[in-house]
C-alpha cells in the first residue's frame, strides 16, 4: 500500500471520505499484518468512518487485536465483518472512549461481552447487573467487571439503543450493582463486623435520583443500628469500618482504574459528623439542626444497599421532612442562597464552558425542578420523584409550568446531559467542561450525531439550549402565577389561586394576596401594554423575590406602571433596554428612599436605560441647569420648587447608581471598592447641594434685589458639607459671609446679607414630601448666640482674638459652596493659618482636643443606644476616624501640604504617605470608615429617613445587609463583621489620638 511521494492512493482517499483526520497513520494501521483479513474490506472502514473518532477507534482496535491470542484474533475480526450489532456496538465505543479501549487492550476478552445482544438485554436492570458482578470477590476483579458492564452499557449508549434518561438510569442501577458487591466483599473481610451491625446504603444525589452520569462522584448516607444484643456503641464502630472499607474499594485507584469517589459528605455535619448514624441519630438532627439545602438533597434519597428494611425505615422517616421544608422559618433565605450558589465559585476562565454550574447550565434546570418540587410536593405528592426529567413531566402535568415551557426544558436538559455524559465518556474522567481543543470538539459533536461541521454545529446547538435553559430557569416560576391571574394558557391546567399565593410566599413575598392583586391588575387583558407586562413580569418577578423586600418591588412596579403606563416610551424602554428592567427592580425592592423619589418623579425612569445615565452629573452642570430655571420661574417660591425638582431626580440618579453598584447586576458585578462607592455618593450629594443652595441664593437675591445685591455674598462649607462626605441625609453645615461693595454701608449691606439668608432658610424649609435641605449655621463663631451672617474683615477679628481650639478643627473642612467664588476664596485663605497653624499644635491644644472629644463622646450618644453598633458616635465610627485623623491635619499640615485637604480618607492617606501613621493602622482607619458611612447611607436608603444605627425591624435589618454584601439570613454575620471592624478601629483611636504625642 506504499504510495510515490507526492501522490496518494485511493485508502487514503476514501480515509478522508470516511472521516479521518490522519490519513496517513490510518493506512500505516491498516498495512500491519494483524489486519491484512479485512484491511481490504469496504465495510469495515464504513462502520469506522461512522463512529464519532474514526483515527481512534481504529488505533483501539488495532491494540486489542494485537493484545489477544492469535486464535482469538482472527475470531474477532472474522465477527467482526461478519456481524453489524457487534461491529458497530465494538467501533462505536472504540470511537468513543479512549479510556474503555485501553481498558480492552488490557482485557482483550472482554470484546465478548458485546456479542450477546438480544432484546431482552437491552435494558438491564440491577439484578442483571449483580449478575455480571457476581465473580468479583476483591477489589480488583470488581474494577474490571465493573468495567465490563460499563462497556456493555456505553455500546447501547452510543449506538442509540437506549435514550439520555435510560442510560443515566442503568448507570444508577450498575453503581447501586456496584455498591452492594462492594459492602459483600467488606463483609466478607470482616465477618466479625457484619455479625454486630445492621448497615443500610443510601443513595443521594443523581445515583438515587436513578440519573447518574458515568463518571460521578456516588453520594451516599449511612444508617447502621445494632445487632439484637450488641452494645450500641460497639455495632457503630463496627458499621463504620465497614462503611469506610466499602468506600476505599470503590474510590481507590489501581492499575486497573477507580470506579468512582463514593462520597458522605451529605451526611449529618458533613466531614466533621460520624460516617454512621443511627435512624433515631438522623432525625434528631434533621429535626433540631438540618438546613433547608439538606433537605433539598434528600429529596433523590433510595435505599439501594445493605439492610433493605432499615433503608426503607431511614427513606419513610425523612420523607415528611423533605416535604415539609417549604415550611420552614428560614426557607426563603435559604433557597435565595442556593438559587445565588448555582454560578458561585466558578473561575472566571471557566465559567462560559461549564455544562453544569454556568449559566444556561444543567444546575439551573435541576435546581428550578427541586424547588418547584418543595413548594408544590407538600400537597400533591404526584411531584415526589428523585428524577429531574420524571418530576419535570409531573410538573408540566400538575399545571406547575407550562407544557411548552416544560418541552423545552426537557429537550435542553437532555441535550446537555448528553454532552456532559459523551465528555465524560472519552476518558471516564469527572468533568463538566465543554473542551477548547478542535478535535475534541469534532470527536464530541460527531459523537452527537452531528456530521456536516461538528464543531459549529455543537456549538450553535449548546448555545441555543443554554439559551433556553437561562430563559426558563427565571420564567418557569414566574410565568404560571401570570396564568393563575390573568386567565391565560387555554387548554392547560393553571395554578390555583392557592398554589400560586404558596409559590409567592416561598419566594419570600409576605403578603401573597397583594402580590396576586398586583399581578392581576398588571397582567390581565388583552391590550398590548398587558401583554408587555407578561414578558417582563417573569423576569421582574425573580429579580424582585432576589431582595430583602420583594412586596415593596412589585408593589412600586405596579405604582410606576400605573403612572406611566399610558406613556409610549415606558414600557418600549424596559423591554428593550437590558439594563433598565432589571435596574428597575433592583430600585424598586432596595428600601424606601429611592422609589419614594421615584413616585414624584416617575419619568426619571428613563434615567435606569441610559448607558450614562446613572453617572452623576457635575457641580459646574447642575449649577448651570438650576441658575437658568430660577432665571425662568416667576417668583422665588416657584423658583425653588424647579430646584427642589432638579434635587429630587438627582438625589434618584444617585440613589439608585448606588443601590446598582452595591449590589451588582449579572453584567455588572458589584464593586468591591467600597470606598469608591462611599466617595462617589459623598460627592455627588455634595455636589447637588451646593447646587441647591446656590439656586435658592438666586432665588432670594432676584426677589429684592434683581441681579445685584448690595453686598458680595458667599456660602462655605463646613462639616461634611465642606468635606465632600454628605449622606443621604445629612445636613448642610455652613457659614455665611459678605462683603459690602463699593459705596455701600455696612449697616445696608449687613441688612441686605441677613435678609437674604433669612430668605434662603424660608424657601428651603418650605413644606415638601422630599428629603429636606437643613441648613446648619451653629458652627458659626459664638455659636447659636453670634450674628448668622459677617463681614470678611468681622471673621478676621473674632478669629484673630477668640477663636479656640475646637474653631480651628471645625475650619478644617471649610470650602466655598456657593455665591461669590473671589469671596470664598478670601475666606478659605483667612482660615488657613488657622487650621494648619505654624509648628503645629501645641501640648495645651492637644489637650484640649482630646478632652472634648470626650466629653463629647459621654453626653452626645443617644440614651440606650449601643456603642458598638452607631456608626457615628460609637466606637470605631466616623467621629472617631475624623477626629484622629483631623488631629493629624493640625499637627502636620503647615509642613505637608498633602494634609491640606477637607476630605477625611484623602488626608488620611496622605498622612499614611507622610509616613505620619503606619499603612496597617491607616487601612484599618479607612476600612472603618466607609463601613461606618456605608451604614447610614444604608439605614437612609431603607427607611427613607436618616439613622446612625441599625434598625430593629428584621425586614429593613436584612435590607441592610443586602446593600452591605451580606446574604439573607446573615444579617448576625454583618453586625459581628462590624463590631470587630470597629473594634479595631478604636484601638488604632487609642493609640494614636488618645496616646499620641503632642
Amino acid at each position: 500500500m506504499t504510495t510515490a511521494p507526492g501522490r496518494r492512493s485511493s485508502t487514503f482517499t476514501r480515509l478522508l471520505r470516511h472521516g479521518f483526520t490522519d490519513p496517513s497513520a490510518a493506512e500505516q494501521l491498516l498495512d500491519l499484518d494483524a489486519l491484512a483479513s479485512v484491511r481490504s474490506d469496504p465495510v469495515l472502514l464504513e462502520a469506522l468512518g461512522a463512529t464519532a473518532d474514526p483515527d481512534l477507534a481504529l488505533r483501539g482496535l488495532v491494540r486489542i487485536v494485537e493484545a489477544g491470542e492469535e486464535s482469538e484474533r482472527q475470531v474477532l475480526l472474522d465477527t467482526l465483518v461478519t456481524a453489524k450489532p457487534l461491529r458497530d456496538r465494538l467501533l462505536g465505543v472504540l470511537g468513543a472512549s479512549e479510556a474503555l479501549g485501553d481498558h480492552l487492550a488490557r482485557h482483550p476478552r472482554d470484546w465478548q461481552a458485546l456479542v450477546t445482544y438480544e432484546s431482552a438485554d437491552l435494558h438491564p436492570g440491577v439484578a442483571e447487573f449483580e449478575q455480571g458482578l457476581a465473580d468479583a470477590v476483591d477489589p480488583d476483579s470488581l474494577r474490571v467487571a465493573y468495567r465490563r458492564c460499563l462497556l456493555t452499557l456505553a455500546a447501547r449508549d452510543v449506538c442509540g439503543t437506549t435514550g439520555l434518561a435510560q442510560t443515566a438510569a442503568e448507570l444508577a442501577d450498575l453503581a447501586t450493582a456496584t455498591l452492594r458487591a462492594a459492602l459483600a466483599i467488606a463483609r466478607t473481610a470482616a465477618p466479625e463486623d457484619a455479625a454486630q451491625c445492621r448497615l443500610a446504603v443510601v443513595a443521594m444525589g443523581k445515583c438515587g435520583g436513578r440519573e447518574l452520569n458515568y463518571i460521578s462522584d456516588v453520594d451516599v448516607i449511612f444508617v447502621g443500628e445494632a445487632r439484637d444484643g450488641v452494645d450500641e456503641t460497639k455495632a457503630m464502630q463496627a458499621a463504620t469500618r465497614l462503611a469506610a472499607h466499602m468506600m476505599r474499594i470503590c474510590s481507590d485507584t489501581t492499575v486497573e482504574g477507580a470506579i468512582w469517589e463514593v462520597d458522605a459528605n451529605l451526611r449529618p455535619e458533613g466531614r466533621n459528623g460520624p460516617l454512621v448514624r443511627t435512624l433515631s441519630s438522623h432525625l434528631a438532627y434533621y429535626q433540631r439542626w438540618a438546613k433547608t439545602w439538606e433537605f433539598q438533597a434528600l429529596l433523590k434519597a433510595r435505599a439501594v444497599a445493605g439492610d433493605p428494611e432499615l433503608g426503607a425505615e431511614y427513606v419513610d422517616a425523612v420523607s415528611p421532612l423533605v416535604w415539609g421544608a417549604a415550611d420552614r422559618e428560614n426557607f426563603v433565605p435559604d433557597v435565595q442562597k442556593m438559587r445565588r450558589r448555582v454560578v458561585d465559585n466558578i473561575p472566571a476562565d471557566r465559567i462560559e464552558r461549564e455544562l453544569k454550574l454556568g449559566p444556561g447550565g444543567l444546575r439551573d434546570v435541576e435546581f428550578a425542578v427541586q424547588l418547584l418540587q418543595l413548594v408544590h410536593g407538600r400537597s400533591d405528592a404526584s411531584l415526589h420523584s428523585g428524577s429531574t426529567l420524571e418530576a419535570l413531566r409531573a410538573l408540566a402535568e400538575g399545571g406547575y409550568v407550562g407544557r411548552a415551557d416544560a418541552a423545552q426544558l426537557d429537550e435542553a436538559y437532555r441535550f446537555l446531559r448528553a454532552m456532559e455524559h459523551r465528555i465524560q465518556l472519552y476518558r471516564l474522567r469527572r468533568t463538566h467542561l465543554v473542551p477548547e481543543d478542535e478535535a475534541d470538539l469534532r470527536r464530541l459533536g460527531r459523537s452527537l450525531g452531528m456530521r456536516t461541521d461538528p464543531v459549529a454545529e455543537l456549538n450553535k446547538a449548546w448555545k441555543r439550549h443554554a439559551s433556553v435553559v437561562r430563559r426558563l430557569h427565571e420564567k418557569i416560576f414566574y410565568r404560571p402565577l401570570l396564568d393563575a391571574v390573568a386567565q391565560l394558557a387555554p387548554g392547560e391546567s393553571r395554578l390555583s389561586a392557592k398554589a400560586a399565593a404558596i409559590r409567592l410566599e416561598a419566594l419570600g413575598y409576605a403578603d401573597p394576596a397583594a402580590a396576586l392583586r398586583h399581578l392581576e391588575a398588571l397582567s390581565s387583558g388583552v391590550t398590548r401594554k398587558a401583554a408587555i407586562q407578561r414578558t417582563l413580569l417573569p423576569v421582574l418577578l425573580g429579580w424582585f423575590a432576589d431582595s430583602a423586600d420583594p412586596d415593596a418591588g412589585l408593589l412600586g412596579f405596579r405604582k410606576v406602571s400605573d403612572a406611566l403606563g399610558k406613556t409610549p416610551w415606558y414600557l418600549r424602554l424596559l423591554r428593550d433596554e437590558g439594563a433598565a428592567a432589571e435596574n428597575l427592580a433592583r430600585v424598586l425592592s432596595a428600601g424606601r428612599l429611592a422609589p419614594d423619589l421615584l413616585m414624584r418623579a416617575p419619568e426619571a425612569v428613563a434615567i435606569l436605560g441610559d448607558p450614562e445615565g446613572l453617572k452623576p452629573r457635575t457641580r459646574e452642570h447642575l449649577e448651570q441647569e438650576v441658575l437658568a430655571a430660577v432665571g425662568r420661574a416667576g417668583d422665588a417660591e416657584s423658583a425653588v420648587a424647579v430646584v427642589r425638582g432638579v434635587r429630587r431626580r438627582e438625589l434618584f440618579r444617585t440613589t439608585a447608581a448606588d443601590l446598582i453598584g452595591s449590589y451588582g447586576t449579572e453584567d455588572s458585578p458589584a464593586e468591591q471598592d467600597h470606598g469608591a462607592l462611599v466617595d462617589r455618593v459623598g460627592s455627588a450629594v455634595t455636589d447637588l447641594n451646593a447646587a441647591t443652595i446656590a439656586g435658592a441664593l438666586r432665588a432670594a437675591v432676584r426677589e429684592r434685589w434683581g441681579d445685584t445685591l448690595p453686598t458680595r455674598f458667599a456660602v462655605i462649607g463646613m462639616g461634611r458639607f465642606g468635606g465632600h462626605e454628605l449622606s443621604y441625609g445629612s445636613d448642610a453645615d455652613v457659614l455665611f459671609v459678605h462683603q459690602p461693595r463699593e459705596g455701600v454701608s455696612d449697616e445696608e449691606a449687613g441688612r441686605a446679607a441677613n435678609a437674604v439668608v433669612g430668605e434662603m432658610r424660608r424657601l428651603l424649609q418650605l413644606p415638601t414630601a422630599d428629603p429636606p435641605l437643613l441648613i446648619d449655621a451653629d458652627l458659626r463663631p459664638e455659636g447659636r448666640t453670634g450674628p448668622m451672617v459677617r463681614t470678611l474683615k468681622s471673621y478676621e477679628a473674632y478669629y484673630r482674638r477668640w477663636s479656640l481650639v475646637w474653631e480651628s478643627q471645625a475650619l478644617l473642612r471649610a470650602e466655598h459652596m456657593a455665591g461669590d467664588a473671589e469671596l470664598g476664596r478670601a475666606f478659605v485663605e483667612l482660615v488657613d493659618p488657622l487650621r494648619y497653624p505654624m509648628e503645629g499644635l501645641g501640648e495645651d491644644a492637644v489637650r484640649e482636643i482630646r478632652r472634648l472629644k470626650a466629653r463629647m463622646e459621654s453626653e452626645r450618644m443617644p440614651r440606650g443606644a449601643d456603642p458598638t453598633l452607631h456608626a457615628k458616635l460609637g466606637r470605631g465610627g466616623l467621629s472617631d476616624v475624623e477626629w484622629t485623623v483631623q488631629l493629624i491635619q493640625m499637627q502636620h499640615g503647615w509642613a505637608e501640604p498633602g494634609l491640606r485637604t477637607t476630605r477625611t480618607r484623602e488626608a488620611l492617606a496622605a498622612a499614611c504617605a507622610a509616613e505620619l501613621i503606619p499603612a496597617e493602622d491607616a487601612q484599618t482607619l479607612d476600612e472603618a470608615w466607609v463601613l461606618a458611612a456605608r451604614v447610614r447611607n444604608a439605614v437612609m436608603l431603607v427607611r427613607g429617613r436618616p439613622g446612625d444605627t441599625f434598625p430593629s425591624d428584621a425586614r429593613e435589618l436584612a435590607a441592610v445587609g443586602r446593600y452591605l454584601g451580606y446574604e439573607p439570613g446573615h444579617v448576625g454575620d454583618m453586625l459581628d463583621d462590624y463590631r470587630r471592624i470597629t473594634r479595631r478601629a478604636r484601638a488604632v483611636v487609642e493609640e494614636r489620638f488618645y496616646g499620641a504625642a503632642g
